[in-house]
């Protein structure tokens, strides 16, 4: 089958191959047809050592498609089912899952750091997360497989597997934005907007976008946000929305030093950052232990907005299909699978939402 074979961290180019065979699935797994794939900035993280990833692989894992097979032992997917590929599937018996937070379980996903997923002629190749979606097709655990109506567009369940529901679920599940609360959101690309429809679900009544991007602003406007800015201009539209007090929720997608810090500048005592964005394991930022104490500002993690996706993929399909969660509008281009490099490389670029690799019979 077809696949983009990444070969080696800092490569810039991938290697598009007709030859890469997939591991066929063993108990409890199921083989995916992939028919789209979004592009996510992890994925240039991976590909930059930024995100930790052995290599061969074949990165991406927002994805959605067909089951064609099942493994032994599978009872709740069958042949023809359409999926959401889910990234971070829980096993549903660690302690993690057992308090209620299956957003916390790494057993599949620390397989996927160990067990390849292709092979391309003799050589062993490795999945993103476990999954590897910029390749033909896909064998995931069963978890990793979450089962949506025939109704829902390949494109559109693509993105709800990782960026909607990241940036949606910050806003709804980890900080429980209220009606009437001001929120800033850093970052306006695919994960930013997401975050921005969150809060405009949520009945903020200040929504503030910043991107370094002066073209993304108005998108930001199209999807809920009431004012956007570049980060020089954030501490003067504060004072004027905020009347000098600060934000009720900082919601960083960037997860840069400089961002961390803008975001607690910004919020008001008794505030909250929300860190949404993975940023880099060698990058640190400091706050003095008075500042922590005496701002009584709180400083929370989202992982992948904190979801139960076999509750929440449904919840946020509901609210597309009742036209309260624009997804389709979020895809601002579509590519196929020997364009990868060019979607890697416009990451940041201001016209850029949500790409999506369309495979045959999206």
């Amino acid at each position: 089958m077809r696949a983009a074979v990444f070969n080696a961290v800092g490569d810039d180019k991938f290697e598009i191959r007709d030859d890469v065979m997939l591991i066929p699935p063993a108990l409890g797994e199921v083989r995916i047809r992939v028919r789209a794939a979004g592009v996510c900035h992890s994925d240039l993280s991976a590909r930059d050592g930024a995100l930790p990833q052995p290599v061969p692989a074949v990165l991406g894992h927002e994805a959605a498609g067909d089951v064609v097979e099942v493994g032994d032992g599978v009872t709740d997917l069958a042949l023809g089912d359409r999926v959401i590929v889910n990234w971070l599937p829980a096993c549903g018996s660690c302690s993690s899952c057992l308090r209620g937070e299956p957003y916390l379980c790494m057993a599949h996903v620390m397989l996927g750091y160990v067990q390849p997923r292709f092979l391309a002629g003799e050589t062993p190749v490795f999945g993103m997360a476990g999954c590897g979606a910029f390749a033909e097709e896909v064998v995931v655990p069963q978890q990793g497989a979450v089962k949506i109506g025939d109704d829902v567009p390949y494109e559109v369940a693509a993105l709800v597997g990782c960026g909607v529901m990241t940036g949606v679920g910050a806003v709804i599940n980890t900080a429980g934005v209220r009606p009437g609360e001001s929120v800033l959101v850093i970052g306006c690309g695919g994960v930013g907007i997401a975050a921005i429809q969150g809060a405009r679900l949520s009945g903020a009544s200040v929504i503030v976008a910043v991107d370094t991007a002066t073209e993304k602003h108005e998108v930001a406007k199209r999807f809920g946000a009431t004012h956007a800015v570049t980060p020089g201009g954030l501490s003067d539209l504060s004072t004027q929305v905020t009347g000098g007090e600060g934000f009720d929720w900082a919601f960083d997608v960037v997860a840069i030093p400089q961002t961390l810090r803008s975001a607690w500048v910004a919020i008001r005592r008794g505030g909250a950052v929300v860190v949404v964005g993975a940023g880099r394991a060698d990058h640190h930022v400091e706050f003095s232990p008075f500042e922590l104490l005496f701002e009584g500002k709180r400083i929370m993690p989202s992982l992948y907005g904190s979801a139960d996706v076999r509750r929440d993929y449904a919840r946020l399909l509901d609210l597309w299909r009742a036209g309260r969660l624009d997804l389709s509008g979020m895809i601002s281009h579509r590519l196929r699978l020997d364009q990868i490099d060019d979607a890697l490389a416009s990451l940041g670029r201001g016209d850029v939402i949500r790409q999506v690799i369309l495979h045959d019979g999206a």
